[in-house]
């Protein structure tokens, strides 16, 4: 039985078009490939962003088929590389960082699954995707082989010809993020914030929803801590001793 979108789910698959999923498709790819669930559910939302059975179904082929095909499983590395060998090129997911050689004055990518920790790279590659600089992020990668470069002293004959990105590549997300947010009312985006983590917010009273999204307040703000206790007295006698003058208390005493 297949999930049915409603008005908020509409609302957000317009917004963040591509970037919304629905989880009921994620389930049937979990476990099954060596990559983490988000790269299964970066390739539904490019494939099956839409309300149409039939193109779902053919979407799903889609993503089983890129994840058959470009995933590299344990001790098939260097089946990779001989088919990028032998082809000249050859396509796969997987997470790709970079850094600096300063010796050659040139950027140098490694991708794990493969065992490779030189692989050449333009600049202008890394300047478009500047995460792979601070920690990397999975990606549909190109590879090219070059036989001639082979036979050179020191040579990298393997070489990203072109990138596309599954995890977010670039840190410049809050625009897109705020464009998104202007289609949706405060009630809607509250919604939409508690249903991204799993929750049903129609479930659930305003007074706690306000507390869920309390909650999500140390992940995106810095030098912020939340603390429950069920012992309010306690917490009060023991907060208000030790508590820095330079920081805000909040005490919130649940309801019976």
């Amino acid at each position: 039985m297949s999930l049915q979108l409603d008005a908020l789910d509409q609302i957000a698959a317009k917004a963040f078009e591509g970037i919304v999923v629905r989880k009921d498709l994620v389930r049937r790819f979990k476990g099954q490939y060596p990559v983490p669930t988000y790269v299964a559910e970066f390739l539904l939302g490019r494939y099956c962003a839409t309300v149409d059975e039939g193109e779902i179904q053919e979407g799903l082929k889609i993503v089983e088929r890129q994840l058959g095909e470009k995933s590299v499983r344990a001790g098939e590395h260097e089946l990779f590389k001989a088919r990028a060998k032998e082809l000249g090129q050859v396509k796969v997911i997987d997470i790709i960082t970079a850094r600096l050689d300063a010796q050659t004055d040139s950027f140098i990518a490694q991708l794990p699954s493969l065992q490779l920790k030189d692989v050449r790279i333009s600049p202008k590659l890394v300047q478009e995707n500047e995460r792979m600089l601070t920690g990397g992020f999975y990606a549909e990668i190109e590879l090219t082989y070059d036989a001639s470069i082979a036979q050179e002293r020191n040579g990298r004959p393997f070489g990203v010809a072109s990138l596309r990105e599954i995890q977010v590549s670039n840190r410049d997300v809050l625009p897109a993020l705020s464009r998104g947010r202007e289609m949706f009312t405060v009630d809607e985006w509250k919604k939409f914030l508690i249903r991204s983590i799993g929750m049903e917010p129609d479930l659930l009273s305003n007074r706690i929803i306000d507390v869920m999204l309390l909650r999500m307040v140390p992940f995106v703000e810095r030098n912020y801590n939340s603390v429950e206790s069920d012992r309010a007295e306690l917490e009060r006698a023991t907060c208000s001793n030790r508590f820095p003058p330079t920081h805000i208390l909040c005490l919130v005493e649940k309801r019976r």
